[in-house]
C-alpha cells in the first residue's frame, strides 16, 4: 500500500472510544474529498494509521461508518438548532440564532455539513432517514415556536418551519460556495432580516 502524506504512524494502542474518534474523524476527510461510492475502506485505515482488520473491529463495513458519521453530525445541527432557540426568548433573536446556527455549522472544521447536506447516497433508505431527521426535528423545533405564539395552525407552523430550516440550509451553503464573499456574522444578519420581515407579520397570541 502507499503511504499518503496524510497517513498517520501506526503502533499507538489507544482506548476504544479514543479510536473510534480517530477512525470516525479519518473516515469524514475521505468521504468529504472523495463521496461515499469513490471512498475505500483502504484509504481510511491508511489515513488513521491503523490496519483494515482494526477499523473493522470497530466498523463492520463501509456503509454502517458512513452511517456512524451521518448520526454525529445530524445530532450535532439538531442540537445546535435546539441550542439557538433556547438562547433566549425574543424571538427576532431567535431567528437570527437559528439561522447562526446553520451558518456556524456549515463553516464547521471538516466540512461535516456536505454528508448531512449533499450526500451522495440519499437513495439508500438508511442515509435518506437520518438526513429527513435532521430537517423533520429542526423544522418541529421551529413551528412550535411559532404556533405557541401565533396563531398558525399545526399544519400552517410546520411548514413555516420547514421553510425557515430551508432557506437558512440553502443560504448558508450558498455563502460558503461563493467563499464568504460576506463576512458570516453579515450573512446571518441579512438572512435573519428577510425571516423576521416575514415572521414578525404574523400576529402575536396571548
Amino acid at each position: 500500500m502507499t503511504t499518503t502524506p496524510d497517513a498517520k504512524p501506526r503502533g499507538t494502542r489507544l482506548p476504544r472510544m479514543a479510536r473510534r474518534r480517530q477512525l470516525l474523524s479519518a473516515a469524514q476527510e475521505v468521504f468529504v474529498e472523495n463521496g461515499y461510492h469513490a471512498a475505500a475502506m483502504d484509504e481510511i485505515a491508511e489515513r488513521a494509521g491503523v490496519s483494515k482488520p482494526v477499523l473493522y473491529q470497530h466498523f463492520p463495513g463501509k456503509q454502517e461508518l458512513y452511517l456512524a458519521l451521518l448520526d454525529l453530525h445530524v445530532d450535532d445541527m439538531i442540537t445546535r438548532c435546539r441550542d439557538a432557540l433556547a438562547s433566549t426568548t425574543d424571538n427576532k433573536q431567535r431567528v437570527q440564532a437559528a439561522i447562526g446556527a446553520f451558518f456556524d455549522f456549515v463553516s464547521g472544521q471538516g466540512e461535516a455539513f456536505r454528508l448531512v447536506f449533499e450526500s451522495d447516497l440519499r437513495n439508500v433508505a438508511p442515509v435518506r432517514q437520518r438526513i429527513e431527521r435532521n430537517l423533520r426535528e429542526s423544522a418541529e423545533m421551529i413551528s412550535q415556536v411559532i404556533q405557541e405564539d401565533t396563531g398558525c395552525s399545526s399544519d400552517e407552523a410546520h411548514l413555516l418551519g420547514v421553510g425557515l430550516v430551508g432557506m437558512a440550509e440553502v443560504s448558508a451553503r450558498y455563502w460558503l460556495s461563493s467563499n464568504g464573499s460576506i463576512p458570516k456574522d453579515a450573512a446571518t444578519q441579512l438572512m435573519a432580516r428577510l425571516a423576521w420581515r416575514g415572521i414578525s407579520g404574523f400576529p402575536r397570541t396571548g
